[in-house]
């Protein structure tokens, strides 16, 4: 059984794409509401779980909540043979618009990245008896969840930040790598993955190519310098880190190639699905 310790946007594609590869599927939510499973009750279902999937992030704290609550239902499973935890890529902080890759050392420039850094230390501690996969991951998006949302609705906001590139994953694609990877993993092995697509862009680029998707005016750019006064503090940390996340190896090491290599495959996939034209296909990934 996969037990998902988390169904949120990724979590809920990954379940989808189990379910339907023939797997045996359960998730937790916070209070366990629409069949779900109550996150603070999951102890039972990890006894019976054959594979993990970790996605909540750190607390502000720098804990992990899953490893907080359920790190003595997880050593004691008797049937647990893969965890995968949905990391980030800033791990890997501002690397000047370099690039990095799977077996590029962390080196996070600020407090999201040192407490991812440590989230991800404290799963591998624990590989052993299972396999361990940390899943590096760029900016998720996907239909419900995109920069198409942010333009129909009057939200989107063209900051221009020249040379500031970067990586973005189209959901289905998440969900495709996980499961080639719990399908693929060694007893007791470690590995590291970059869930990042093969072109990263500019993010006025994205939005300009998006506006032509929709028939819609680009937005107005505004520069770096003016739009940072009114930033969060979470979008001030991730415009003041610039790296390009390389995923070949990923994507060889699991055997797939992203259905949505670029931004514009990802943009045009969301309408096509809108239009009702169909998910794309998953494969041939099947339970192990």
């Amino acid at each position: 059984m996969l037990l998902i310790l988390g169904l949120g946007y990724a979590g809920r594609a990954v379940a989808a794409a189990a379910r339907a590869a023939g797997w045996e599927v359960a998730g937790t939510t916070r209070d366990g509401a629409n069949g779900t499973l109550a996150f603070a009750d999951a102890a039972p279902a990890i006894a019976r779980a054959t594979h993990l999937l970790i996605t909540a992030p750190p607390d502000e704290a720098g804990a992990d909540p899953v490893l907080a609550l359920h790190r003595a239902a997880i050593a004691a499973a008797p049937a647990l043979r893969w965890v995968g935890y949905l990391s980030s890529t800033v791990v890997y902080g501002d690397r000047g618009g370099g690039w990095v890759r799977e077996d590029t050392p962390p080196a996070p420039s600020g407090p999201r990245g040192l407490r991812r850094v440590a989230a991800e230390r404290a799963w591998t501690a624990l590989a052993g008896r299972f396999a361990v996969d940390l899943f590096r991951l760029a900016g998720i998006y996907g239909p419900g969840r995109s920069v198409l949302d942010e333009l129909r609705a009057g939200r989107a906001r063209c900051i221009a930040k020249p040379g500031h590139a970067f990586g973005r994953i189209h959901r289905d694609d998440i969900a495709r790598a996980v499961l080639a990877a719990a399908g693929s993993a060694q007893p007791g092995g470690v590995r590291t993955f970059n869930l990042a697509d093969d072109e990263p862009a500019e993010s006025a680029v994205v939005l300009a190519h998006a506006a032509g998707l929709l028939g819609l005016p680009p937005p107005r750019p505004v520069p770096f310098a003016e739009a940072v006064a009114s930033m969060s503090p979470m979008a001030r940390s991730f415009w003041a880190e610039n790296r390009k996340v390389a995923s070949r190896a990923t994507q060889a090491a699991l055997g797939i190639g992203w259905r949505h290599p670029s931004y514009r495959e990802g943009l045009a996939a969301i309408l096509a699905e809108e239009r009702g034209e169909g998910l794309p296909e998953q494969g041939e990934i099947r339970r192990p």
